[in-house]
């Protein structure tokens, strides 16, 4: 193999990795990312589809600690964990997310590690290898994303899984050969299909490819053997996955070119980061939330008096946002209509929200059937601006264009803030008490001893 080949740079840059290459403020962002995983796991845990994949293969969610519900659990099998705990990970739609991947990154890395975490495993491994994973799956992605969104493909799912396998190869201490062997295993399992949000699968996702990463990397320790270009080469992933037509549109056969891939010579943990999410559902909706919030903040709106909201946003909105009707939580949480009118109604757009008994809510529908949503054109593909104008009864217009939505890496949530959604989310299944011992022993995570050994003894 070529040492300068993308599948070989990346195994070398996840097996040499050491906690002190990690840049503070890179580490700062993997301790939040952590601690806000661990709180929206723990209330995906007992959602429906969290039930429905716990059940399957775990402990009954009405009944099991924190320390089950996240998958550190010894006995049992490291994948199936994997699958359970990552589409738990990702049930409520409330986890974060990254530009530099087009996708979410910590429900393919958080729930991988926990399948793997032992009393060994300290905070510092962790972080190590979540930094590992964030930055194998974003330069995975770099070469052909958007354009890979675009043609249907959920990046969570496929560029995820890279990041779940690179993660998993760095806690289980694999050399560069058996790392980049990995991820050549790992590319014939990607897959994740956009067709499936507003349903239990797109959760599913998150799930599947926590479960593949940490299969490859097992299989790739113990020899399992693979095409040493799977990732670049003709017939790869990014050949496969790539833009369709013209031959320029994608990655070239020669992808292995040292000009033509970068991993390990920046952190995209810092100069891209991880945004998190304020609003249960698709990150699309939430420039458009906060705008409406804004509004009816600013002008102390009543919702009585709406006649009618138009929403603009990118095509990439349009592209996810397929729900206008809703009738289910988990469609609610994909259509621009709802979300806006319970913005527009509601004190909060939060967990209850999206409840399925709250999608009939009168006020709520008679909101929704006079929001309009309409596409930018020049708006790039994943661009998350929106811009929201009401029209009131007495024939009052508002108007508010926002760039961004709460939350980014550029602008992160308060402390409060964070506080605030981790024990919402926590105390779902744990006493508050509890919780608010979690949060504080997880706010720094660079100090823990032993993860698995911190989550148990805050029962």
């Amino acid at each position: 193999m070529s040492p300068t080949s993308p599948e070989q740079r990346i195994g070398s840059f996840v097996a040499d990795l050491e906690y002190r290459d990690v840049p503070d403020e890179a580490i700062e962002t993997i301790e939040r990312a952590v601690l806000d995983t661990i709180g929206v796991t723990l209330a995906g845990a007992v959602a429906q589809v969290g039930r429905a994949t716990t059940r399957s293969d775990g402990p009954d969610p009405d009944t099991a600690d924190a320390a089950s519900l996240l998958g550190l659990d010894a006995s049992a099998s490291p994948a199936e964990v994997a699958l359970r705990v990552g589409t738990a990970s990702h049930a409520l739609d409330y986890d974060d997310l990254s530009w530099a991947m087009d996708g979410h990154p910590s429900v393919t890395l958080v729930p991988a590690l926990f399948a793997l975490a032992d009393a060994e495993t300290s905070g510092q491994d962790f972080i190590t290898a979540y930094a590992a994973g964030f930055e194998t799956e974003c330069a995975v992605a770099e070469p052909i994303s958007p354009a890979h969104y675009e043609r249907g493909w959920h990046a969570t799912a496929t560029f995820g899984t890279f990041g779940a396998t690179a993660a998993a190869a760095h806690l289980l201490g694999l050399d560069a050969d058996r790392t980049a062997t990995a991820l050549s295993i790992a590319a014939s399992t990607v897959a994740g299909l956009k067709r499936n949000f507003g349903s239990m699968t797109k959760p599913l996702h998150a799930g599947l490819c926590c479960r593949s990463g940490v299969t490859a990397a097992r299989l790739a320790r113990d020899g399992l053997s693979a095409d040493a270009t799977a990732v670049s080469g003709d017939g790869g992933f990014w050949d496969l996955y790539g833009p369709a037509g013209s031959e320029d549109d994608g990655v070239d056969a020669e992808a292995g070119d040292a000009d033509a891939f970068s991993i390990g010579d920046r952190w995209r943990l810092a100069e891209v980061g991880i945004n998190a999410k304020a609003y249960p559902c698709c990150y699309f909706t939430h420039t458009a939330i906060a705008a409406t919030q804004d509004i009816r903040d600013r002008e102390s709106l009543d919702p009585e008096t709406i006649e009618d909201i138009t929403v603009t946003a990118s095509p990439g909105a349009a592209d996810a946002l397929s729900h206008s009707d809703p009738t289910t939580g988990l469609e609610a949480k994909f259509s621009m209509e709802y979300c806006v009118a319970s913005a527009a109604v509601r004190d909060r757009v939060a967990l209850g929200t999206f409840d399925d008994d709250a999608i009939d809510d009168r006020a709520v529908q008679r909101v929704r059937e006079r929001v309009t949503h309409h596409t930018d054109a020049d708006l790039a593909y994943d661009a998350h601006a929106s811009t929201v104008r009401i029209e009131t009864d007495d024939g009052a217009t508002y108007r508010r264009e926002l760039e961004r939505p709460p939350g980014t890496h550029d602008d992160p949530l308060s402390a409060a803030a964070y506080r605030r959604k981790f024990i919402d989310c926590a105390t779902v299944v744990l006493e508050e008490p509890v919780a608010a011992e979690l949060h504080d022993v997880f706010t720094s995570l660079a100090s823990v001893e032993s993860v698995p050994t911190a989550i148990a003894a805050a029962e």
